[in-house]
């Protein structure tokens, strides 16, 4: 997620709101979908920055929800360049190391996708928020606009765990004036078809939600 000084949207992705349990931590295989940058393309760049759910963990690369918005934006004329920089299994620590690469694509819209390794390892809420509260403010300096979008973690984390992590995340938002959007897999969770048999990776199919969501979300900031 013109030149409106550089975009940034921070899609954070806050949980998965499971029915299993912790089993779903099986997400760390360490995988990627990274569309390295095209020199003769020259469209301002969207990059897509997070992990499984961005990479298309359980897809071919060309259905994870980065493509399918890209070819959702082509549709309707907005000439952006959607760059996948997903890797399944990174935590928010991972993000922040890999930030600096995100920022030297110069990109006008990043959408990042961070928090739910960080819950489904049990992790500290603090040290998470802090890596979140980290990467927001060093984006935002960079001249790029934030927005987040949230979800949750399965109840069996315990209710005092699952509370903190799902405050935190408007409690940055707020912080920074951050748009946030509440739950990134709107129509997406509980639909049959939508979530693979893991119960946390969309489907071919969920994805195109998935990108649906986030073009709500990012499409008041972009010009045609």
């Amino acid at each position: 997620m013109q030149k409106l000084g550089s975009l940034l949207i921070l899609t954070v992705l806050c949980g998965y709101s499971f029915s299993n349990s912790k089993t779903h931590a099986v997400v760390y295989a360490r995988t990627s979908a990274i569309v390295p940058a095209t020199a003769a393309d020259s469209r301002p760049v969207i990059v897509c920055f997070g992990d499984s759910l961005t990479a298309g963990y359980g897809v071919d690369r060309n259905s994870s929800y980065p493509a399918d918005m890209q070819r959702d934006l082509d549709a309707i004329g907005f000439h952006y360049r959607v760059v996948n920089m997903g890797v399944s299994g990174d935590t928010t620590k991972d993000g922040l190391a890999r930030l600096e690469r995100v920022l030297a694509l110069k990109p006008e819209v990043v959408v990042v996708e961070f928090g739910g390794n960080d819950g489904l390892r049990g992790l500290p809420v603090r040290d998470t928020q802090q890596n979140l509260d980290t990467m927001v403010a060093a984006l935002k300096k960079s001249g790029t606009r934030v927005t987040m979008a949230g979800i949750t973690l399965p109840p069996d984390y315990g209710p005092d765990y699952v509370g903190h992590f799902n405050a935190m995340f408007p409690a940055i938002a707020k912080k920074y004036s951050v748009p946030l959007l509440p739950f990134i897999y709107k129509d997406v969770y509980g639909v049959k078809g939508y979530i693979q048999d893991d119960g946390v990776h969309a489907t071919v199919d969920g994805n195109v939600q998935v990108a649906k969501n986030i073009e709500g979300l990012i499409k008041p900031l972009l010009k045609k």
